[in-house]
């Protein structure tokens, strides 16, 4: 999906073209079934693998495993519920074959990609113990049934057998924890009814499912029912509850001309709704999108998974080499391959490789679920070192809802001709400021003229023809710039009383002005204080004039003020605190905030919706609530120390285990099997996983 280019004309921030942003195709049919695709894919070490169906392959290896098990000895020794019977050795050997080749499959073909790629990791060290362990079983086969030995050589294919099922385990642990932790994105793509109610030409209606809707169809939206498409309603009014897509928790107003999103509820009145965004083009699908993003990049913490596991496998190498080679001159030949084997199948970090994703899935599916999309994981281990947080004030700390309160026309022209001429160019803008005034003459019944020719003057306003003549929406600092006289008595008691101002204008000539008021959002005030407490220092950014700034932040209890700052300039800013080694966090709209959000060490766009330039921010909030910054940060924070706490729960054990598996401590007895170390690596990836699904948000 391509959006087209939307121009935003801003009073505060000048204009900047809204990114196009490929979404990619995505059928929200897919979206419902994307359960059935997790069952083939799982990520390890930030890689997503193809891995078959984890599930069948353990279930057939457990079949193929227990007959090893009764019949192959468990280090040389014959336990007690073992049998054996003519030719029992061969089906060892070909259900082990079997179980080499089908059940290691999956990490065979993980070592392949990481090796391609020059960095060994986690399925590296998992393939080289079972690779090990088949080889020398193999040997030990042929040695003991066509070679001449005068001794019996041990072979491990119990040991191999119930690795890979250990592996395996494992491996489907991770995947239904994985698939657990996104199902945030189901619980999304269940806010779609299954069919919509298709109108035809001919006003006959019939049912089509989501995946078969088009844009340009219409749809009849009944009282009660789920919208099942973003779109445009043609007839009808209705009040929708929108707080299962954007957290607002009223209904809104709904008519002719408005926008509705996929995924709301219809209240009691009939939609006609135009569909403008299908499945793949969709809010929801957006969002889903997102979700689906975070949890398959990779964050920092991550690499240093993976460069733990480089080690630990070089350091498996050597260990086992240098096992070898003790053991060979201290006993004999067998014994120093026995020794190499268990080291190499000691070392597999299988729990290492599931220490980060399992984190990051868990905290993005709660991030989901509490209105914060995390499209960058980085922003989750940067979130802890924030030292500043600039934030624009317009939909950020205020309603970016203006209402006009003073309309002051200079010369002869009358109110109402100033606001139709004013109407007649803010039509073609989508600015709060714009919004007031469309506002205010819907409310007068003030017929608007007609436009033509309307730009935007970044950083201005705006400017077009109206019968001929050319007019400008300016501010007062451009009229301070051109020079143009103003009335700055009138300004100064308008802006101290926190309004925005803007003046139409025609040449060097002022029409009048319109004067127009933001309220603070409830949360605002709790939102500041919250900052302070944990020492971050909160500055405000607007384009707006000092005045009006000041009142803003001194009503929130004071924090330090940048305005009449254009896109750029908040960039700059951006740029010089990081220069002062400040860690800054930007919150803005997300569309004229872009470059500052991109600067930044983390961006916020704050007001998610269907408009929001989503390609800027590394975190989004849905639910256009300041506070939920500040679950953003206590959730970062509460990721970051269970990643810690997971690489060593998954990296630790080696510590000990690879020296005892060497054979290190063998003079006191303490020696450990290649079964025993599978079995605590196994234990290291269950408590990983349990300690990973523990992560909850404490607000």
């Amino acid at each position: 999906m391509k959006h087209d280019d939307m121009k935003m004309h801003d009073h505060e921030m000048g204009e900047m073209d809204m990114h196009d942003h490929e979404m990619g195709e995505m059928d929200m049919h897919d979206m419902h079934d994307m359960d059935h695709d997790h069952g083939d894919m799982m990520m390890h070490g930030g890689h997503m693998m193809h891995m078959g169906n984890l599930k069948q392959k353990f279930w057939v290896s457990l079949v193929a495993t227990i007959p090893i098990i009764i019949l192959s000895p468990f280090m040389g020794i014959k336990l007690p519920f073992q049998t054996t019977f003519p030719g029992s050795d061969w089906l060892v050997l070909l259900l082990a074959t079997f179980l080499f080749f089908y059940g290691g499959a999956p990490f065979l073909k993980g070592a392949k990609g990481e090796l391609a790629e020059k960095n060994p990791a986690m399925m590296t060290l998992i393939a080289m113990g079972i690779t090990v362990s088949y080889g020398y079983s193999l040997y030990a086969f042929i040695a003991n049934h066509f070679l001449a030995t005068q001794t019996h050589v041990m072979d491990f294919f119990w040991e191999l057998a119930t690795l890979i099922v250990i592996m395996l385990l494992g491996h489907w642990i991770e995947m239904n924890a994985v698939m657990s932790a996104g199902s945030a994105m189901e619980k999304m793509a269940a806010l779609l009814p299954g069919q919509a109610q298709v109108l035809d030409q001919d006003g006959q209606q019939h049912a089509v499912d989501l995946k078969d809707l088009q844009e340009g169809q219409t749809v009849l939206v009944a009282a009660g029912e789920k919208v099942p498409a973003d779109g445009l309603v043609v007839n009808g009014q209705s009040q929708v509850n929108e707080s299962l897509v954007t957290g607002e928790a009223k209904a809104v107003a709904k008519k002719t001309g408005d926008q509705v999103i996929g995924g709301t509820v219809n209240g009691d009145g009939t939609l006609t709704v135009k569909v403008t965004g299908t499945g793949e083009s969709g809010y929801l699908a957006q969002v889903m999108k997102l979700i689906k993003q975070a949890q398959q990049e990779k964050s920092k913490v991550e690499g240093l998974a993976d460069k733990v596991a480089k080690y630990l496998f070089y350091a498996a190498l050597v260990a086992g080499i240098i096992a070898f080679i003790s053991w060979f001159f201290l006993a004999d030949l067998n014994t120093a391959f026995e020794r190499m084997v268990t080291v190499f199948i000691i070392a597999c970090p299988h729990a290492l490789g599931l220490a980060i994703p399992l984190v990051v899935a868990r905290s993005t599916a709660i991030a989901a679920t509490n209105g914060l999309l995390i499209r960058n994981r980085q922003a989750i281990e940067v979130a802890d070192q924030i030292t500043m947080v600039l934030m624009d004030k317009t939909g950020t700390l205020t309603q970016g809802a203006f209402k006009v309160n003073a309309v002051q026309p200079t010369g002869e022209m009358s109110k109402t001709q100033l606001m139709a001429y004013m109407g007649a160019l803010e039509r073609h803008s989508s600015h709060p400021l714009a919004t007031g005034i469309l506002a205010y003459n819907d409310a007068e019944k003030i017929t608007m003229s007609q436009a033509e020719n309307v730009q935007t003057i970044q950083g201005i306003g705006l400017t077009g023809a109206i019968e001929g003549q050319t007019y400008q929406i300016v501010t007062a600092d451009y009229l301070q710039e051109k020079q143009i006289a103003f009335d700055t008595a009138a300004f100064e008691t308008l802006a101290a009383k926190g309004n925005s101002i803007s003046y139409l204008i025609q040449g060097q000539t002022v029409l009048g002005l319109v004067a127009q008021g933001d309220q603070l959002k409830p949360e605002a005030l709790t939102f500041i204080k919250a900052l302070k407490k944990r020492h971050i220092q909160p500055v405000m950014l607007t384009g707006d004039n000092q005045q009006v700034a000041e009142k803003v932040a001194q009503q929130l209890g004071g924090m330090t003020v940048q305005a009449n700052l254009k896109p750029e300039d908040k960039e700059a800013l951006v740029q010089d605190y990081q220069a002062k080694g400040e860690v800054v966090l930007m919150v803005g709209d997300g569309v004229n905030d872009a470059p500052s959000l991109t600067r930044a060490d983390i961006g916020i766009a704050i007001g998610a919706g269907t408009d929001v330039a989503i390609d800027s921010a590394d975190v989004i909030l849905v639910k256009s609530n300041p506070n939920d910054i500040m679950h953003f940060l206590n959730l970062a924070h509460a990721t970051s120390r269970k990643m810690t706490q997971n690489l060593w729960w998954g990296a630790g054990y080696n510590i000990l285990a690879i020296p005892l598996a060497g054979g290190l401590f063998a003079a006191w007895g303490l020696i450990l099997s290649p079964a025993i170390g599978a079995i605590l690596m196994s234990l290291s990836t269950i408590v990983v996983a349990i300690n990973a699904m523990t992560l909850k948000l404490k607000n």
